[in-house]
């Protein structure tokens, strides 16, 4: 386990602009995958397989979209709060994007957990997304708490945890195409995605939060 900390300390330290450029332009990239949402309609993807009595009802709708819209937005804006330069630059557009990004991560959130005991595929990938929901919410929440009680510290790694959560929408999809390749079955890759899609990402983000906490104070930089 020392190992794979230190191999993955020396791999992050070298390339963290390279992935915080990958990042960010992955995630604009998906956020913007829900305009076709906006514009097909929910016969559209995953939505297509839902049964029509669903997809008119009105609380499933204002969660789909609620979800569609908040979390799209959330990975949108996202990104650039791992920004050293601007974080430490510009701390008032910090503080904006922070504002904006608790709001649509915590409406997201909530939509994503609602519609999430809908998933296609039963029982598995509905405890997938519904547990992802439910820790992207309580990570968010607990960041704006933190923040507000000034414990800096804290409120970073309750951050890097929200955004984690987040960037599962852009998991999601790359791990998807590859799962169904593989096992050329879309509900054989969708239970498996259902929880790869963010778990890793979880795994991953306490890997940086322990890296930043042994590099303190020698460096405040997260990702860019």
């Amino acid at each position: 386990m020392k190992f794979f900390e230190l191999f993955f300390a020396e791999t992050f330290l070298k390339m963290k602009k390279t992935l915080w450029f990958c990042m960010a332009f992955l995630s604009i990239l998906i956020s913007l995958y829900a305009i076709i949402y906006l514009v097909m309609g929910l016969q559209f993807g995953i939505e297509g397989t839902k049964s029509e009595a669903l997809l008119s009802n009105i609380f499933y709708r204002v969660g789909f979209y609620t979800h569609i819209i908040f979390a799209a937005l959330a990975l949108l804006v996202g990104w650039v709060q791992f920004s050293s330069r601007i974080r430490n630059g510009n701390l008032r557009l910090h503080r904006a994007v922070g504002k904006l990004y608790i709001i649509a991560s915590l409406l997201g959130a909530m939509g994503g957990t609602y519609i999430g005991f809908f998933s296609t595929g039963g029982l598995v990938p509905a405890a997938g997304f519904v547990s992802l929901g439910i820790i992207w919410f309580c990570s968010t929440l607990m960041g704006y708490l933190t923040i507000m009680d000034k414990k800096i510290a804290q409120h970073q790694r309750m951050m890097i945890y929200s955004y984690a959560c987040c960037f599962a929408g852009v998991t999601l999809r790359t791990y998807q195409l590859f799962l169904i390749m593989y096992f050329g079955d879309f509900i054989s890759a969708y239970k498996i995605v259902a929880w790869l899609c963010w778990v890793p990402n979880v795994v991953v983000a306490s890997l940086i939060i322990r890296l930043i906490e042994r590099e303190s104070p020698r460096t405040n930089a997260v990702m860019g």
